[in-house]
């Protein structure tokens, strides 16, 4: 497994600059894979945006210190559970986790800055988890499709109850909503 101190040091050396200096830092596609997140991440103070995507993580951790940062992407690992985000819930605006084993999203309310979520691709079977994420009022795009919830209902039945579900968010599966009470009438002709 390479560790995150390895695959900082080869960031530094293929970027040529302190990785604790940078606003944005990709470790995705690591071989052999990154399986543990650890303290060595406390160091980024400046990191803005953190890709870990792609790699053998199972459980978030570590992240304590990176006061920075507003981006996460864990998209592409093994992970089950949102514990471990609390660090960085006052700055985070976007968590991408798409193809993952999500189950739950318990810790999603630690998150008050929240604006984009992708979980496509996770194990996602129930409505209660949708009405966590329809309680948290910064969300405005989300990415859903590809969980089990979604299996069997037609597209245009899943949209209409995840909209009606739903009310803030405006971007849904990468297409904009449109409310009826939103749209407004042509213009009389003169």
């Amino acid at each position: 497994m390479t560790t995150i101190a390895e695959a900082l040091k080869l960031w530094e050396e293929e970027h040529g600059a302190q990785a604790k200096e940078a606003e944005e830092i990709g470790l995705q596609f690591q071989w052999p894979p990154i399986e543990k997140m650890d303290g060595h991440l406390k160091d980024l103070i400046n990191c803005q945006k953190l890709s870990l995507s792609t790699n053998s993580i199972e459980k978030i951790s570590g992240l304590q210190g990176m006061q920075n940062l507003r981006i996460l992407s864990l998209a592409r690992n093994n992970i089950s559970s949102l514990a471990g985000l609390e660090a960085v819930g006052e700055t985070l605006e976007e968590l991408w986790m798409s193809y993952n084993s999500l189950q739950q999203l318990t810790g999603l309310e630690n998150l008050p800055k929240l604006r984009v979520f992708y979980i496509t691709h996770n194990l996602i079977r129930n409505w209660e988890e949708v009405d966590r994420i329809a309680s948290h009022q910064t969300l405005q795009e989300l990415s859903f499709q590809g969980n089990p919830l979604v299996e069997d209902l037609e597209e245009e039945e899943f949209y209409e109850r995840m909209v009606k579900r739903l009310p803030n968010i405006k971007k849904l599966d990468g297409q904009p909503i449109v409310r009826l009470d939103e749209t407004s009438s042509d213009p009389p002709d003169k």
